[in-house]
This record gives structure tokens, C-alpha cells and sequence, in this order.
């Protein structure tokens, strides 16, 4: 499967969309604190520890924009982050930690249910998953989630630099077999790396193609 094309206009669209000042804006663990709808809202989701906030802050160009942890499960609550513009980014909670109290997980996936299915302003929700894995049953979970709330979705592959190109190609070919056969699925597949920067162009550039669309 080959990388997604953009043209040079969106490759510069999304270069100045991110080259914007980045900042928390407010954070909701319950479907009543979730701030008004505003401009056109795009989601990161991902297992725990799959690299969210580590891409969030490489997009962004900053260090410390969303908080990155070592310990699975630090981010509880959708945080939002905003440059001043129609963009507003949202960082999920991380799933498949088993290990979090029941009562906790519970209110996790009561909070994310409550705000997929309620965000009409949500444009998308990328899905991250760590390329030396692939999809696993936890992220075939939440893409039951997305297609029932017939929210649009695209899987973006994180730590790409840890794999052979070889092999990259291959789960890229795999993944994007498996999600063309989902009806909310975007059928491209992005392969990033917040490390050395690898693929956070076409990234940027999709979401800048994105917001055009939307506005």
C-alpha cells in the first residue's frame, strides 16, 4: 500500500496549521464537563502507551504540549488543545490496561461512547496503533466502537522507525486490507514517528486537507 498523496499546497497548509502556538485548552472526565462545540474537533485514540501524546507533541512541535508517562493509563480524561483557529485537537484516554481499577475503565469507555456519539463537530478519530504489532483485539474493540457510532476513523501506525521497511510495508498492507472492510474506516494508512520525525508531513497534511473539507 503506498503513503497517501498530497500536493505541495496541503503539504504547506498542514506545515503552517502546526507551525501555530499550541495550548491546552480545557480537560472533561465526564460527558457534562465536555466543553460547547466549537470549529471541527479531530481525536487521537490509542492503546496505553502506544506513543499519543509523544505524536500529539512532535505535530505540534512542542515538548511538553500533552503529557507524556511511562505509566500506562496516565491520561484519564479527553483533554483539548487549541491554536486560536477552527482546530481543536483531543487526546483520548488510553485503552486495553487491564490493569486499572474495573470502576475506572468503566468510566473511561462510558465518558468515550458518551463523546463519540454526542461530538457532532467531530471530524475524525485517529487511531493510533504501535507498528511492531499491529491491530490487536482491544484496537479491533474500539473500531466496533467507531463504526457503531459511524464516526469517521484512520489508523495511523506510530513507532515506524523501530521497524524494518520490509516489514512496515507489509503491516501497512495488512492493516489497510483489514479496515477497508469497515464502513466509518478512512481507507488510507499512515505510518509515523515522533522520534525522527518520519511521516508527521503527510499527517499534518491530512489534517490540513481535512479541515478544508470541513469548513
Amino acid at each position: 500500500m503506498s503513503t497517501p498523496a498530497f500536493s505541495a499546497g496541503e503539504a504547506e497548509a498542514g506545515r503552517k496549521l502546526f507551525a501555530a502556538e499550541w495550548r491546552f485548552l480545557t480537560a472533561a472526565a465526564s460527558f457534562e464537563s465536555l466543553p460547547p462545540m466549537r470549529g471541527v474537533e479531530i481525536a487521537f485514540a490509542g492503546r496505553s502507551n502506544v506513543g499519543k501524546s509523544s505524536l500529539i507533541n512532535a505535530l505540534a512541535n512542542r515538548n511538553a504540549l500533552a503529557r507524556t508517562s511511562h505509566t500506562p493509563g496516565r491520561t484519564q480524561e479527553l483533554i483539548f488543545f487549541s491554536a486560536g483557529g477552527p482546530l481543536v485537537l483531543v487526546d483520548m484516554p488510553g485503552y486495553g490496561y487491564a490493569s486499572a481499577p474495573k470502576a475506572k475503565i468503566a468510566a473511561w469507555t462510558a465518558l468515550i461512547r458518551d463523546f463519540l456519539r454526542g461530538r457532532a463537530n467531530l471530524a475524525r478519530v485517529y487511531v493510533l496503533v504501535d507498528a511492531r504489532h499491529g491491530l490487536k483485539s482491544t484496537d479491533r474493540e474500539v473500531l466496533d466502537l467507531l463504526d457503531e457510532a459511524a464516526v469517521s476513523y484512520e489508523i495511523v501506525l506510530t513507532k515506524a522507525d523501530a521497524v524494518k521497511t520490509e516489514e512496515l510495508a507489509a503491516t501497512i498492507a495488512a492493516v489497510g486490507a483489514e479496515v477497508r472492510q469497515r464502513p466509518a474506516a478512512f481507507p488510507d494508512v499512515l505510518a509515523t514517528s515522533a522520534r525522527d520525525g518520519g511521516g508527521l508531513a503527510e499527517l499534518r497534511a491530512a489534517i490540513a486537507r481535512l479541515l478544508a473539507e470541513k469548513q
